[in-house]
C-alpha cells in the first residue's frame, strides 16, 4: 500500500531516500509537544471516539466542530448507540456540519461493526478501510493515532506542508500528484512514531503551514523549506483543475393548513438524502412569482387549495456547497384546503419542526426569519 521505490528518480524522493534521518520529524513533533491544542480525542485511545472526530473534521474546521463532537458523542457514546439510532435521530444530530453522507455513512458503518466484529472496532488497517465511509485517510488516521500502526495521513494540511517542504510540481488532484505525495508522507513518517508524526503534520499545516500568509521566518523548517527558498511558497501545493460549479433555483413553499405544515423526505442520490424540506419547485433559471405561478408543477401543487395566500419570506438567499451554488426563495402560503397533491407529503403540526432534521439553508429560514410570521407554541 505505501511502497518505499527506491528506482523513483523524482529529486524530492531520491533526496529522502539517500538522507532519511527523519530530521524533519524529529522537528515536527518536538514543535507539536509546545503547540499542539487541548483537543478531547487527543486524550483517548477509543478508536470509537477517535473514528467520530476525523469523520467531523473532514469538511469542517475544528472550531466548528467541537461543539457538534461533543454533542453527538453525548448522544452515540459508542458504536452500539449509534447502530441502533434510527437514522432521523443522526441526522438530526449532524444538523448545521453539512455533507450529510458523513452522518449517513457512520450510522450505517456502525451497524456493520456490530454486524461483523460484535460491536468491537475492528483494530486493522485493512478491516477499518472496509468500513462505510472511511477512505485511506481515515483509515490511516485511526490506525495509527489508536495502535501507532505506520500508515500517514495524507489530508489537506499535509499537502500543504509536503508542497512546500518539497516543492513538489506535480499537481495534488492527478494520480501522479497524489502517488508522489504518498510516498513523500511515508518516507518522512519513522514507523515507530507513526501516531504523534501524523498528529504533528496534521497540527503544522492547521497552525504554522496555513494557506495564506504563512509566517515562514518564524517556522522552524524554514531552513531545509524548498518553498521557501523559491520565494513563493504559497504556490504549493499545485493543484491542476478549478472545481466546476453549477447553480440551481429553488423555489420553497412553507405551506400552512389549520396550525400544521408540509414536508418530504428527500431520497436518491442527490444533495441532502435523508433529510426534510418544504414542497419545492427547482427552476432552470430564476423566476419571479408571476412567472413561477404560470408553471404546470405549480398548480399541481396548490389546485384545489381555495384562494391560497402567498407571500415572499425571503428572496435569493445564496447558498454555496462544494460543486453547487444554490438560490433559495421561501414563500409562505395559507391554503384553505388540503389537496390530492399536498396529501402526498407528511403532514405535521407547526409544533413540530423543531424534531425534524433539515440542511442548514431551510433550518437557517426557520430559526431567522420564521419567527415573524408566527410562534410555533401558540400557532399549534
Amino acid at each position: 500500500m505505501y511502497p518505499y521505490s527506491k528506482k523513483n528518480p523524482d529529486n524530492e524522493l531520491n533526496m529522502l531516500y539517500q538522507n532519511n534521518t527523519y530530521k524533519e520529524s524529529k522537528i515536527l513533533r518536538e514543535w507539536y509537544r509546545k503547540n499542539e491544542r487541548d483537543l478531547p480525542w487527543r486524550h483517548t485511545k477509543d478508536p470509537y471516539l477517535i473514528w467520530i472526530s476525523e469523520i467531523i473534521l473532514q469538511q469542517t474546521r475544528v472550531a466548528q466542530g467541537l461543539d457538534y463532537y461533543m454533542r453527538f458523542v453525548a448522544r452515540f457514546p459508542d458504536v452500539r448507540s449509534l447502530a441502533e439510532a434510527e437514522q432521523q435521530d443522526v441526522l438530526k444530530c449532524w444538523q448545521g456540519l453539512g455533507y450529510y453522507s458523513r452522518a449517513r455513512n457512520l450510522h450505517e458503518a456502525a451497524k456493520d461493526i456490530m454486524s461483523r466484529y460484535h460491536g468491537i472496532f475492528p483494530g486493522q488497517y485493512k478491516e477499518i478501510l472496509t468500513l462505510k465511509g472511511i477512505g485511506d485517510y481515515t483509515a490511516a488516521a485511526i490506525a495509527s493515532f489508536v495502535w501507532n500502526r505506520p500508515y500517514p495521513v495524507v489530508d489537506g494540511n499535509v499537502y500543504r506542508v509536503l508542497g512546500r517542504l518539497y516543492a513538489v510540481t506535480a499537481p495534488i488532484d492527478t494520480g501522479e500528484g497524489k502517488k508522489k505525495y504518498l510516498e513523500l508522507a511515508t518516507l518522512l513518517m519513522p514507523p515507530d512514531q507513526a501516531g504523534m508524526h501524523n498528529q504533528a503534520m496534521m497540527e503544522f499545516g492547521a497552525l504554522q503551514c496555513v494557506p495564506q500568509n504563512p509566517d515562514c521566518k518564524q517556522c522552524p523548517l524554514s531552513d531545509s523549506c524548498l518553498g521557501y527558498a523559491s520565494g513563493n511558497p504559497q504556490q504549493y501545493p499545485v493543484k491542476q483543475n478549478k472545481t466546476k460549479t453549477r447553480d440551481r433555483y429553488l423555489n420553497y413553499f412553507f405551506t400552512v393548513y389549520d396550525s400544521h405544515t408540509y414536508l418530504r423526505r428527500r431520497a436518491g442520490k442527490d444533495i441532502w438524502e435523508g433529510l426534510y424540506e418544504f414542497p419545492m419547485i427547482e427552476t432552470a433559471a430564476s423566476m419571479d412569482f408571476l412567472e413561477l405561478k404560470d408553471e404546470k408543477t405549480f398548480n399541481r401543487l396548490f389546485r384545489g387549495t381555495g384562494e391560497p395566500a402567498i407571500s415572499v419570506v425571503t428572496n435569493d438567499v445564496k447558498h454555496v456547497l462544494s460543486h453547487q451554488i444554490l438560490h433559495a426563495t421561501f414563500y409562505r402560503v395559507e391554503i384553505q384546503k388540503e389537496n390530492a397533491a399536498l396529501k402526498k407529503y407528511l403532514k405535521i403540526p407547526l409544533s413540530a419542526l423543531d424534531e425534524y432534521p433539515f440542511p442548514r439553508l431551510i433550518d437557517s429560514f426557520l430559526t431567522e426569519k420564521l419567527e415573524r410570521y408566527f410562534d410555533p407554541k401558540t400557532d399549534a
